[in-house]
């Protein structure tokens, strides 16, 4: 039986699949290639690696691996998140249009709607969790639909299996953002998405350690338009980061089970708060996503947001207040970290729109880390005595 033939779990794959023992030494842990230029045989032949913005053997073993975990056949990474989804619209033209999940990341909010529409595209966003919203805006120019889900901040769950349908009976192409779920929790590709995004700067990595982003395909003209449109534009993550990567992403799988778990149990503390309006939680039977998201992943993230009743002052004095959480801009690593999205991740928003979308001036998010959970919650009370 072969080593592929053996690796079926997900958490055996993260340690081993697209791994493989250094030819030369027989190193059990991947060597970095720090290089940037290589040394040809002869002119002509080049053994598939020339210049590190091309193609670099760490970062090769990286995407692998990475495809791997999705299922996919093909991994393309970037320097950032943002790079990486900039690589996915790269598929479109002046003129084409988009259906977008209304609640996404804010840096993907500025790009779309600052950027690319000075180039022509034109971009619809809707509450993909009712996934017949996607198919009304849907136009005869909608050549792309970019879902992000679980979403952020709100984590509101889109039905990739509905969405997919619709994908394919139009012959649109369909991207998901899955960022805060990771293959270990959800892999799109099974619900019919033709590219998977990851912000390799969250839990992939998963220590707060590096930013890097990637896209995942099973289909082979998309791997070769991304893979031209990686050596192109330049935007590669270095060959430490890829190293860092493939040493960080072998626990996600043990992570993702304690951020499971921690998220879940503070939840729960949550909806029980008298100062706290409303949360945000797939895992809770109040989720009105709570059905989809039971079907779809394996689990629900460690993401939370919640709404205080006394509004942006009780959100800052909370934030303030917090001792062993961390007021930080990202998620997703083995730390807690806090957030106050209308003025950090998302604070690019025009008022009105954020309004309009549910992102609130009380609303607070919190990225739940692989801490004693006890001690997450002793701290959240010592914090909300504050509020």
């Amino acid at each position: 039986m072969s080593k592929k033939e053996i690796i079926i779990k997900f958490d055996t794959k993260t340690v081993h699949a697209g791994i493989k023992p250094d030819k030369e030494t027989g190193a059990i842990l991947p060597p970095l290639h720090q290089t940037a230029t290589y040394v040809l045989e002869e002119v002509g032949k080049d053994k598939g690696f020339d210049y590190t913005r091309s193609a670099n053997p760490t970062r090769q073993m990286m995407e692998e691996h990475l495809a791997a975990l999705d299922g996919g056949k093909y991994g393309i990474a970037f320097a950032s998140g943002m790079s990486a989804v900039d690589s996915c619209l790269k598929f479109l033209k002046s003129g084409d249009h988009v259906v977008c999940s209304d609640n996404v990341y804010g840096g993907v909010f500025r790009h779309f709607n600052q950027v690319l529409v000075n180039y022509g595209l034109e971009f619809t966003y809707v509450d993909s969790s009712n996934f017949e919203n996607v198919e009304n805006a849907i136009r005869p120019d909608t050549k792309l639909i970019w879902i992000e889900t679980p979403s952020n901040p709100l984590l509101k769950i889109t039905d990739l299996e509905a969405v997919g349908a619709i994908a394919k009976k139009h012959n649109i192409l369909f991207s998901v953002d899955s960022t805060f779920a990771t293959p270990a929790l959800l892999r799109p590709l099974e619900f019919g998405a033709d590219l998977v995004m990851h912000s390799i700067s969250k839990y992939i990595s998963g220590h707060n350690q590096l930013i890097g982003g990637i896209v995942i395909t099973n289909r082979e003209d998309l791997a070769e338009y991304l893979q031209f449109i990686q050596k192109t534009i330049g935007a590669v993550p270095s060959p430490f980061n890829c190293w860092l990567t493939l040493l960080g992403v072998k626990t996600l799988a043990l992570r993702m089970k304690k951020h499971n778990e921690n998220a879940m149990a503070i939840a729960e503390y949550l909806e029980e708060n008298s100062k706290v309006a409303t949360v945000a939680y797939p895992g809770l039977s109040t989720h009105p996503n709570h059905s989809v998201a039971k079907e779809q992943m394996s689990g629900f993230g460690g993401m939370i947001s919640f709404e205080l009743s006394g509004g942006i002052q009780a959100g800052k004095t909370l934030m303030h207040s917090v001792r062993l959480a961390q007021l930080a801009e990202s998620l997703g690593a083995v730390e807690t970290m806090i957030t106050h999205p209308i003025t950090m991740t998302h604070g690019d928003l025009p008022k009105d729109e954020r309004i309009a979308r549910g992102l609130t001036d009380g609303l607070v998010r919190i990225s739940v880390g692989i801490e004693n959970v006890d001690d997450i919650i002793a701290d959240l009370k010592q914090a909300f005595a504050k509020v």
